[in-house]
Formats: C-alpha cells, sequence, structure tokens
C-alpha cells in the first residue's frame, strides 16, 4: 500500500478547499435549493460573440496563437484599456492574453516572489490570492479592512503590516466578496506608500465594468504607479464571459517577458476559439459604445438596491456595494457567525451563501450573497432568508 502522504507537496497540502464551493456543492444535492453562492453573471454571452467563436470553428481557426495571444486582441485589449481607463500599454510587449484573470494572478506571483517574500492581501478578498501566494513560497500578510472604512483599504492598516521583507501589494478592487471600490484619493494615499517602500501591486480588475455612482480607477493610472503596477482582468464578469477562460495581463515589459516564459512552459496559448470570442466582444462594445455591458450593469444596480434594503428591513447591517455584484451582510447580532448562519440557512431553508470567513478572518462574523441571479430567484431565495432571521429572532426572544 503506497502512503501517498510521502509523495504529495507540503505546499499543495497545506491548502484549504475552497469555502465558496463547500456550501455549492451541498446545494446541488438539494432538492428546491436556491444557490446564491457563486459569483458568475445569470447573463449569456452575447449572440453575436458565440456566433463569432463558432464561425472560427467552422473556418478552421483551430490551431496554436502566438503564446501572447492574437495580435488583433492584443491590440483591442490595449485601445478598450486606454479609451475606458485612461491606462496605455503596448500591444507588442506589454500585454498578455492568459487563460482567465486566475492564470494572471498565478504567473504575476510566481514571477515575482522568492522563498520567505511578503505579499500584503486586503481582507476579505478573493479565496484564491492567500494560496497561490502560498504555492509560490511567499508568505501572506492580511491587512484588514472595516466595514467603517466601506472595506477600503487605509495607509494606517497597510503602514501596519509593511515590513522589511513586504514585495508586493495585492489591489483587489473592485472587491469580491465586500463590493467595495477604491476612488482615486485613496488609491493616491496607498500609491505614495508603494513608492516609498518600494512595492509592486498587483491589480485585479476583473469587476472594473461593474461600478456604481462612480468610475471605475486603476491604480495604474495614478502618478508613478504604471511602472510598478500589473493589472489584471478579463472578461468573465464584463462580458458574462466565464467558461470561456479569458482573461489578460498588462505591465512593463521587464516584467511581462518573465510572465510570458512561465505561460509558455505552462500554457502555450489561451484557447485560440476564446481568443475570437473575446476580439468580438470588444469589437461589439466599440461599435455600440459597450450597450451590452450596461444593460448587464443597470439589471445588476436594481438588484443591487433591492438586496441591501431588504437585509437592512431585516435587520442585518449591510454595507451598500459600489461594485461587483455581491452584498457582504453582518449577521453576528443573531447570536451567529458566518459559517453557522450560512450552514444553519442551508439546513432549514435551502438557500445556499457563503460564510465570510471563506475570505478571510476579517469576514468571521458576514456571509457573502451573490446577486448575480435572476431578479425572480433573488426575491424567492430572500423570502426564504427572512423566514429564517424572523424564526431566529423569535427564538432568541424567548
Amino acid at each position: 500500500m503506497i502512503d501517498y502522504n510521502e509523495f504529495i507537496s507540503e505546499k499543495a497540502s497545506g491548502i484549504k478547499p475552497s469555502g465558496i464551493r463547500k456550501f455549492f456543492d451541498v446545494a446541488a444535492t438539494m432538492k428546491g435549493a436556491i444557490s446564491l453562492g457563486v459569483g458568475e453573471p445569470d447573463f449569456q454571452t452575447p449572440w453575436s460573440v458565440r456566433e463569432s467563436a463558432i464561425s472560427s470553428i467552422k473556418k478552421g481557426y483551430t490551431q496554436y496563437t502566438s503564446n501572447t495571444g492574437m495580435p488583433a486582441l492584443r491590440i483591442a485589449i490595449a485601445k478598450y484599456l486606454s479609451t475606458r481607463y485612461n491606462i496605455k500599454y503596448s500591444s507588442d510587449n506589454e500585454i498578455l492574453v492568459t487563460v482567465g484573470a486566475s492564470e494572471g494572478i498565478d504567473l504575476s506571483l510566481r514571477a515575482l516572489l522568492n522563498d520567505g517574500d511578503e505579499v500584503l492581501i486586503p481582507e476579505p478578498s478573493y479565496v484564491s490570492y492567500s494560496p497561490c501566494v502560498k504555492l509560490c513560497g511567499g508568505v501572506s500578510v492580511a491587512v484588514p479592512c472595516k466595514v467603517s472604512d466601506e472595506f477600503k483599504v487605509t495607509p494606517n492598516e497597510l503602514l501596519a503590516c509593511i515590513t522589511p521583507k513586504t514585495k508586493v501589494l495585492i489591489m483587489p478592487y473592485p472587491n469580491n466578496p465586500t463590493g467595495a471600490i477604491m476612488e482615486r484619493s485613496h488609491l493616491e494615499a496607498v500609491s505614495k506608500l508603494c513608492i516609498e517602500h518600494n512595492i509592486i501591486v498587483i491589480s485585479d480588475e476583473i469587476y472594473s465594468e461593474l461600478t456604481y455612482d462612480v468610475q471605475h480607477v486603476s491604480i495604474a493610472e495614478v502618478e508613478g504607479m504604471r511602472e510598478r503596477t500589473i493589472v489584471i482582468n478579463g472578461f468573465s464578469k464584463s462580458f458574462a464571459m466565464t467558461g470561456w477562460r479569458l482573461g489578460y495581463v498588462a505591465c512593463p515589459e521587464p516584467l511581462l517577458s518573465v510572465m510570458l516564459k512561465i505561460h509558455q512552459y505552462c500554457i502555450m496559448c489561451a484557447p485560440t476559439v476564446s481568443q475570437y470570442a473575446g476580439l468580438q466582444a470588444l469589437e461589439d462594445g466599440f461599435i455600440d459604445d459597450f450597450k451590452a455591458v450596461e444593460a448587464m450593469h443597470e439589471e445588476y444596480d436594481m438588484r443591487r438596491h433591492f438586496m441591501v434594503r431588504t437585509l437592512n428591513r431585516l435587520g442585518l447591517e449591510c454595507f451598500e456595494p459600489k461594485g461587483a455584484f455581491y452584498v457582504f451582510p453582518k449577521v453576528s447580532s443573531l447570536g451567529m457567525n458566518g459559517e453557522e448562519f450560512a450552514t444553519a440557512l442551508l439546513k432549514a431553508k435551502k438557500v445556499a451563501v457563503v460564510p465570510g470567513s471563506a475570505f478571510g478572518d476579517s469576514g468571521n462574523d458576514f456571509i457573502r450573497i451573490s446577486y448575480a441571479y435572476s431578479i425572480v430567484s433573488l426575491r424567492k431565495a430572500m423570502k426564504r432568508i427572512e423566514e429564517f432571521v424572523l424564526e431566529l429572532k423569535e427564538n432568541m426572544a424567548k
């Protein structure tokens, strides 16, 4: 009998399974369950984009592309970043097409980290950052973000976490799970510290098209930051293209050239059919002024208001998200932490949400609810949550 533990990497075995998938997988086996746990748009990829992909297959465009991605797609990405966010990159040597934004995050960390290097991660934030840091031999350092600060990373909290080993700061805004954003003045304050302490920033901007009331600003646009920022973005959230697994990295050539070497050996290139789809998505956007994106945005905005209004009416303190498609209500007033609440809710009312602890210790008292679902499903789920909360309050009053 083989003892496989003798062969498995200590780094890999020490990684915890995703806290997001746990409740989703359980809900998938429950008849009549409603899952509000997965951050995936409920919209279909626009038909013109799907049609372009089908056409590319019919025409036999099924070979490898350049390792960096199709030239036409890289040109379109450069144009998109310039026109939408005023950040300019050369399509020749500063843009790399990746297998989703997730590969971009992994490539960035692998290109930057040596054993023991510290990476600052605002918390709560996306579940994959810390495991990816660990796999690269780095050390994750949580930067706590408070609801009183609208879950923004503040200079004081950041400064308290900086050490001589600090090398990288991940900026996950708009934020998953909180829906927080960083406005220009806040980015400028953070940038000052990054320049002063010689820190590289990995800016995960996958939700850049999903901001409410204010326009997204990239930290790469702040003076002095383009040269020390790796911008990560993609098509999954903005263009309802999660399954296409298409993302990109934009950064100075000396950094990109290292990422490209890793990408060449591990991936070769992003799927050709997905690249044709992504090119069509951007071309449609430039032709139609991103009307399809705006239509999805307006629907999310309506759902956002419904969710916040309902949760606050139930007495669950809920920060009004300024980006992405999540709400992050605090449930500790019911005598439970997020894990206990999510477990009990799923068992009692067959509604799956994600405990905030999945996104770091700072989220222990919270749950994440995705509103990337139809308003019909959201109304039905919130009715069940309301019943659950009222029952809890009745029991607490006895």
